[in-house]
């Protein structure tokens, strides 16, 4: 497959949200951080990329995909716009204060990250998510500097015609007209909000000792039955 839309926003930013809307338009399978759990086997495919992202076979990483959000996707939103020239990207977003509030409960948490210390994805992470934030996950002023850049940095970078800055509380209308598709009857999914992220927090400890077949099974079990 190629990619048609390329997610540019950081996680937290509904970005699991926007894998299912996207899917349920005609843009999927979409791409997100619960891939990478449920297909142990591409985080090899992924450090690799994540070594030269400038001569990455990224049709390679996305072959099963149309889409992408979230990380490890967003890391690379600027080589993957140069890759895909024709894909639209979608930079979602939020107020900076909450979102940075959201990442120290959730994914940036010091349990989240001692668990990916800790566990088979510690190259991963270091190589396709952290390696933004330069060390700096938990530092209030530095982290709202770089979530603020990083929107200046895509909208410098993409024509404007090819990018939406998109909020998920705005819905259906203004993704769907980006798209160019119908917009649906149904409500705008929401899902992965901050107390499901929290229920999965409590069962993090367990993850940084688990094999990663283990880890993908509990994954798949998650994660498709949810959708």
């Amino acid at each position: 497959m190629t990619l048609k839309v390329i997610g540019a926003g950081y996680p937290r930013t509904g970005t699991a949200s926007l894998k299912l809307a996207l899917e349920q338009l005609g843009f999927g399978p979409c791409h997100h951080m619960r891939e990478i759990f449920m297909n142990m086997a591409d985080v090899p495919l992924w450090v690799e990329a994540a070594k030269k992202p400038m001569q990455a076979n990224w049709n390679e990483v996305f072959e099963r995909y149309s889409s992408c959000t979230d990380a490890p996707g967003c890391t690379f939103w600027r080589e993957l716009s140069d890759y895909y020239p024709q894909a639209k990207v979608l930079l979602s977003v939020r107020d900076p204060e909450k979102w940075f509030e959201s990442t120290q409960e959730t994914v940036f948490s010091e349990q989240w990250q001692g668990m990916q210390a800790a566990g088979p994805l510690r190259e991963f992470f270091e190589r396709c998510v952290l390696g933004t934030f330069n060390g700096f996950i938990h530092d209030h002023d530095k982290m709202i500097a770089q979530f603020k850049r990083h929107i200046e940095e895509v909208k410098q970078a993409i024509p404007k015609e090819r990018l939406l800055v998109f909020d998920v509380r705005e819905g259906w209308e203004p993704l769907c007209k980006f798209l160019g598709v119908p917009v649906p009857q149904t409500p705008f999914p929401q899902t992965n909000t901050r107390e499901e992220m929290l229920a999965m927090r409590a069962a993090a400890p367990a993850l940084a000792t688990m094999d990663p077949e283990r880890m993908q099974q509990m994954a798949r079990e998650r994660f498709q039955k949810k959708a």
